[in-house]
């Protein structure tokens, strides 16, 4: 019984060890490519806003609305000619793309450079949705600086070209953010082994097009259930 203890300690350890590992991999390799500023940021067509909590009034989390304030900051400076919002929207209760999109068309930005993806449900779906329903092939990520590896990582294997932008930190749950990310990077992995295919695709809405044709019915609208 003993034996078997220490095996299954050495298993869970080595395993904490191999994730650990995988994480300062993730970041190495794409640190070079997370830009702070936009005049050092490389001009894209698009900005991907990745989605993050709102609540219930409409209102962006600090988080959301850091992000939200980076991409629009990427757009007056001309970096990019489009906006691509992806998040959660699976409830009637719930949605993290609607109150964003009208956030940036209330600070001025045209609607039809405004993409709304409401089956954003993870960063892979996100990422796999912005190449296979509006086409992305070249974007600038918008998210903090905790979750652009894991974000940037993902696009690139899936294809995309990819570099990210930081929009800040917010002190709402940084540090428990960052913790996130191990096991959210390990299911990453996993899913990228996995070529795992999001639930809902649908139709298609190219980048270079009118995003307005994405928005449809409202804050309450439900795209996808679960």
């Amino acid at each position: 019984m003993k034996r078997a203890v220490q095996w299954v300690v050495l298993a869970v350890l080595s395993a904490t060890a191999l994730v650990l590992v995988f994480n300062l991999a993730v970041i190495a390799a794409t640190n070079s490519n997370v830009y702070t500023s936009t005049s050092a940021v490389p001009p894209e067509p698009v900005a991907l806003v990745l989605g993050a909590s709102v609540a219930s009034s409409g209102a962006l989390s600090p988080v959301m609305k850091e992000r939200a304030d980076a991409a629009l900051a990427l757009y007056a400076a001309g970096k990019v000619k489009k906006i691509l919002v992806s998040g959660d929207n699976a409830t009637l209760t719930y949605n993290e793309v609607y109150p964003v999109g009208e956030y940036l068309l209330g600070a001025g930005v045209p609607q039809q450079d405004i993409f709304l993806d409401y089956a954003g449900f993870d960063t892979y779906s996100s990422m796999y949705r912005a190449k296979a329903v509006f086409g992305v092939s070249q974007v600038i990520i918008v998210s903090q600086r905790f979750h652009l590896p894991r974000a940037l990582f993902i696009a690139r294997v899936l294809g995309l070209s990819a570099v990210g932008f930081d929009a800040g930190r917010s002190n709402e749950r940084y540090f428990l953010n960052s913790l996130r990310e191990i096991p959210a990077s390990l299911k990453a992995f996993l899913d990228l082994s996995l070529s795992r295919v999001p639930k809902y695709l649908g139709e298609t809405y190219p980048i270079e097009g009118d995003g307005s044709a994405t928005w449809v019915g409202g804050p309450q609208m439900v795209y996808f259930t679960h």
